[in-house]
């Protein structure tokens, strides 16, 4: 089945096969910053925008997709870039596995709750697992992307 949707605001038709999870056609498509890690929605590291919102892509089927529009780190570069360098300044990018989708819920925090403390961003970033560190350096590298941000 074909399905038509904005990619990181460009427009893409693509094949899905029935039941495809949104990670796998990404993958399939080369989309390299949306990673495979659970596969069963506990990690966090396959998170991707759908108009706006962070979703886990292991668990939106591809044919949801269709009209909608998705957003990954590569649409966000300049946000991006700047929630990088956060993180470099507060040592929070160890491995950076999980940086994507870290980056991509925190994107989405600063545009649904800007002035949020560091009680709120970890209950925000609740969902992402990081094996490399004790996620005080992305609390503290979210607060000064927010406190930058705004």
């Amino acid at each position: 089945m074909k399905i038509k949707f904005m990619l990181n605001d460009r427009s893409q038709t693509w094949h899905t096969e029935p039941g495809e999870s949104l990670l796998d056609l990404l993958r399939r498509h080369h989309v390299v910053s949306v990673k495979k890690g659970c596969d069963g929605s506990t990690c966090g590291v396959c998170t991707v925008l759908m108009n706006q919102k962070p979703v886990l892509a292991c668990t939106v089927l591809a044919v949801r997709c269709a009209g909608e529009h998705i957003h990954t780190v590569e649409g966000l570069a300049d946000e991006v870039e700047k929630i990088s360098e956060a993180f470099g300044i507060e040592g929070a990018d160890q491995c950076g596995f999980c940086n994507p989708g870290i980056a991509l819920a925190l994107y989405a925090l600063k545009a649904e709750h800007p002035e949020a403390d560091a009680a709120e961003i970890k209950q925000y970033l609740e969902g992402h697992l990081c094996r490399c560190s004790g996620y005080q350096s992305q609390v503290k590298a979210a607060l000064r992307y927010l406190g930058e941000a705004s």
